[in-house]
């Protein structure tokens, strides 16, 4: 009888290991018997208003999908509503463009960047008048450029009429101010290659001084005109064209209240106007309550190829700030992470997660 127990407790204690372990594998590959329930926060092209597509959508569904998850969608309006709403465990995890950063994992767990951003500046394109666009050519830079370049002229031609004053006196004159004259309007002919031919150097000196003007010449012309198209390139751009960080010094910006965006440039010191939305900041800035919108560059790439109208009145910068990654967000005791992440670099193996984002966003070139 003793014995008969014994085989019985056994078999119950070995029945309640293997449950326990099960349950353990269970947890640790992930595998859920009831429904996710997923918090949905952010922009197109991730994510799209109804929940009906959108990059982060489309890739939360694959990954679904492959581990056979059922899922419940909850929409909220903004990233940091929805993060109140991971952090009181009203949702599993949410779905959208969330950036990662080192405040927000000291509250949750992040599944790896399913997509890496940047953050950009959209500005107004300016109309200039004639004096605004010409501008430029009267700077104080410039015309010290000016200054130096007549008197370095000045210097050759002085050594050409000291070289050749005595050698050709019909083409330089013994008068000072005639000779470096016609020193300097040979200089000039010699530089820009002109080449009239009523004034020629005949000795050896001067030939020597027009030969190294010639290669030094080429050199300075060359760094002089590519200066002063640089500057009326930039300046054509106008005066309300905002194309650095350190253009928004003294203007307004705005920027989505709460994101990623705002704390960049709270610490920044930028003026920051707060919006609900990217279509929101826009229209601020078309009616130029502010000079510039601060936000994400896929979602303003986004913005410029399907607002075509208003494409040729804005301007993206080419610089980027604040290099960032999206990815999923999860509560700190979640458990979900791990499975998530391994069936994300399944995906981006297989290049699924390329394909996805290329059907909302072209290459930024």
């Amino acid at each position: 009888m003793r014995h008969q127990i014994s085989k019985f407790i056994c078999a119950i204690f070995i029945l309640l290991s293997s449950t326990l372990i099960l349950r353990a594998q269970t947890k640790t590959e992930g595998v859920i018997t009831d429904t996710l329930r997923i918090g949905v926060s952010g922009n197109e092209p991730f994510v799209y208003e109804g929940n009906a597509q959108g990059i982060a959508l489309e890739i939360w569904d694959r990954i679904a999908e492959k581990k056979g998850w059922h899922c419940q969608y909850t929409s909220y309006d903004t990233v940091d509503k929805a993060l109140i709403a991971l952090d009181e465990k009203e949702v599993d995890l949410l779905v959208g463009p969330i950036s990662i950063t080192s405040e927000r994992v000291e509250n949750f767990k992040f599944s790896q960047p399913f997509y890496n951003s940047s953050i950009s500046i959209i500005s107004r394109i300016g109309n200039q008048s004639i004096w605004q666009k010409v501008k430029p050519l009267f700077s104080i830079k410039l015309l010290m450029a000016v200054g130096i370049f007549l008197i370095i002229l000045a210097g050759v031609g002085t050594l050409l009429w000291l070289a050749e004053r005595k050698a050709s006196p019909e083409q330089f004159s013994h008068d000072p101010i005639k000779g470096i004259g016609t020193g300097m309007w040979l200089a000039i002919v010699t530089m820009s290659t002109t080449g009239y031919g009523d004034k020629a150097a005949v000795t050896l000196t001067g030939r020597i001084i027009s030969g190294a003007w010639m290669i030094i010449s080429i050199i300075f012309a060359t760094s002089m005109v590519a200066g002063i198209a640089s500057t009326l390139t930039i300046n054509s751009i106008g005066a309300t064209t905002i194309t650095s960080l350190e253009q928004l010094s003294g203007h307004k910006a705005a920027t989505i209240s709460g994101s990623s965006s705002a704390q960049f440039l709270t610490k920044s010191n930028i003026k920051t106007i707060g919006a609900n939305s990217l279509e929101d900041a826009m229209l601020k800035l078309q009616n130029k309550e502010v000079d510039a919108v601060v936000y994400d560059r896929p979602q303003l790439l986004y913005y410029l190829k399907n607002n075509k109208s208003v494409n040729e009145h804005l301007y993206i910068s080419k610089a980027e700030y604040y290099k960032q990654g999206y990815g999923f967000a999860f509560p700190f005791d979640s458990e979900l992470v791990y499975s998530v992440n391994r069936t994300l670099l399944a995906l981006a193996e297989n290049q699924e997660i390329e394909n996805i984002v290329h059907l909302y966003i072209q290459k930024d070139e």
